[in-house]
């Protein structure tokens, strides 16, 4: 690496205003309006460490890249170690540094030798660096080295990580910290990170460039997300035998919201079927003004993702791309689903963070993870835009902690250490507490006399939610109500979007206002029990009319109405079989 090849200072000029190529109106040729400011900013004053936060999707990649290209053609640096959260982002960084005249390698393995006359530096994993400190402090020492640090939170995620990062490029002659969310759910110190007391004492991080979401949206760099919240309701049974029941939504214990929670994302539930069938048919909307525009379901673990991926073929009739982290291949199936027009991704925590896929335009969260970390950088994915007028659509369960977050998509964070536990704190289910608390119950099954296991769900239409606000009432799926905000257009202005959600919420009342008091949902008080009795009762009449068995005319029955046997029906499902017996039976 010593005798890398120089970079061309037309290479400077060949800078994509962002990669890839997604400029909006009115930007600069070469830059956008808030990387050229941040580079002003980083040249007035040339520090030796810079910490720039900027939201997901605003174009950090090409604002490094440009500040390595100003560096190296200074003399300043003359050599570049980029660290990557994941081995797929590190071909990510190569191939959009390659664009611009850099020859980084995403190839180099701890041991290999390092340098060559034509490369200008690697890009390695924070797992890489943390495997052997001692060999990166050699390489960082060994020129004037200029060290990117991407989604520099995660320096912190072990004491082990941070304390290798140190080490490995504490003698560095520049470094360059990026986040898309400079703010961490516990209080590890983020490696190179100033921190700074705030009035009440706590030490909060310090950035030295912020381009927050707020800002991003107004300047038409990124898409406008509109969340589309499904409540329902919830039974399972604890391993105690004990059979619970709840909605989402409703003010539970944090146990009752998790099991609730759970119990929705259950694969052979109806609530999780319901509401990727309503996601598919938003896409098919999405999809009549942006024919390339796919989704993402993000999933909490291997088997509910491959569960998924089954559904949304049932529904979609085509087979979604299935993406596992410990799967070979993984890296590929990204960059071609990335480069093609499938309609759905499906992945457990791979695609979460910093991967660039920019055509999602609809998410379908299914995952517990409920920290403000993973949510922010989740919602992520889908703020990429490549046009102005994109709008995106996250579906995610009615659950408060969820709800709040995404209301708070605008707020700026830093991290902060001796942080004093907010208002609401105790809302936030841990993705580490929850995972634990998973694997203990997995292992003390044998003893307990009963395991737990989700009996029942089913999901209505709540509410919309964007920028702060809340639209709609709750409603039926499938209803007029629902089908109505699933068929907003694909291309709206952000003030368009608000425009448009609110003329629907009027549409809704109105609808509300006419429709006659016997066409009201039915009353929810009746039992499982009772509804069963009932629906077997009405079986028994059609039957003995009719002279057909009870077995053919449940089978018509479900034919007709759609749904699974009647000792796995929903409440909404054995009405309307009653319903449609009882019309049957008047005429």
């Amino acid at each position: 690496m010593t005798d890398a090849r120089p970079v061309p200072t037309a290479a400077v000029q060949h800078l994509p205003p962002a990669y890839p190529e997604r400029a909006p109106r009115g930007t600069a040729s070469l830059l956008r309006a808030w990387q050229q400011e941040a580079l002003d900013v980083y040249f007035a004053r040339e520090p030796r460490d810079f910490l720039a936060a900027a939201t997901p999707g605003a174009g950090k990649t090409t604002f490094a890249l440009r500040l390595a290209v100003e560096l190296l053609s200074r003399r300043t640096v003359d050599r570049i170690t980029i660290v990557a959260p994941t081995e797929h982002l590190k071909v990510q960084w190569a191939d959009a540094a390659n664009r611009v005249g850099l020859h980084i390698d995403p190839a180099y393995r701890n041991g290999e030798g390092w340098g060559g006359r034509r490369m200008h530096g690697m890009v390695v994993t924070y797992a890489q660096v943390a495997a052997d400190a001692a060999l990166h402090r050699r390489i960082t020492d060994s020129g004037k080295s200029l060290v990117v640090l991407d989604e520099v939170h995660h320096g912190g995620d072990a004491r082990s990580w941070g304390d290798a990062v140190r080490e490995a490029f504490g003698t560095a002659v520049r470094r360059l910290s990026l986040t898309g969310t400079p703010f961490r759910s516990d209080d590890s110190p983020i490696p190179f990170v100033e921190y700074a007391p705030n009035e009440k004492g706590e030490r909060l991080s310090v950035c030295d460039y912020r381009y927050g979401y707020g800002r991003a949206l107004r300047d038409h760099v990124v898409r406008p997300v509109v969340f589309f919240a499904y409540a329902g309701r919830m039974r399972w049974r604890t391993r105690q035998g004990h059979e619970m029941e709840s909605r989402l939504g409703e003010l539970d214990t944090k146990d009752v919201t998790s099991q609730a929670w759970r119990t929705a994302l259950d694969p052979a539930g109806e609530w999780i079927q319901t509401v990727l069938r309503s996601a598919d048919r938003r896409l098919n909307e999405v999809r009549t003004a942006i024919p390339d525009a796919g989704g993402l379901v993000i999933a909490t673990d291997q088997r509910a993702a491959r569960a998924y991926a089954e559904v949304l073929q049932e529904i979609s009739g085509e087979p979604p791309v299935i993406v596992l982290s410990d799967e070979p291949g993984s890296s590929e199936r990204i960059e071609s689903f990335a480069a093609g027009d499938q309609r759905w991704l499906v992945a457990v925590r791979m695609v979460s963070e910093g991967v660039d896929v920019p055509r999602l335009a609809v998410g379908v969260y299914a995952t517990n993870a409920s920290t403000p970390l993973f949510f922010a950088q989740a919602i992520g994915r889908f703020v990429r835009a490549r046009r102005r007028g994109e709008t995106a659509s996250v579906f995610l369960p009615n659950v408060e902690v969820l709800t709040r977050l995404a209301a708070e998509l605008e707020r700026e964070r830093d991290h902060a250490l001796d942080r004093a536990r907010e208002e609401g704190d105790e809302l936030l289910l841990d993705d580490d507490l929850l995972a634990e608390a998973n694997r203990e119950e997995s292992g003390s099954d044998d003893l307990e006399e009963f395991t737990w296991a989700a009996l029942e769900s089913d999901a209505n239409f709540d509410r919309i939610l964007f920028d702060g606000d809340e639209y709609g009432f709750a409603a039926f799926t499938g209803s007029d109500d629902e089908l109505d905000f699933l068929a907003m257009p694909g291309l709206l202005e952000p003030e368009e979007v608000h425009a448009a959600l609110r003329h629907r919420q009027q549409r809704q009342a109105r609808r509300g206002e006419q429709r006659p008091p016997s066409a009201a949902p039915p009353a929810m008080h009746r039992t499982l029990k009772e509804q069963r009795q009932l629906l077997n009762q009405l079986v028994s009449v059609r039957a003995k009319l009719s002279g057909e068995p009870h077995a053919h005319v449940h089978a018509d029955l479900r034919r007709i109405c759609g749904g699974p046997a009647v000792s796995q029906a929903t409440v909404a499902q054995l009405q309307a079989r009653i319903d449609h017996l009882r019309r049957t039976l008047r005429s």
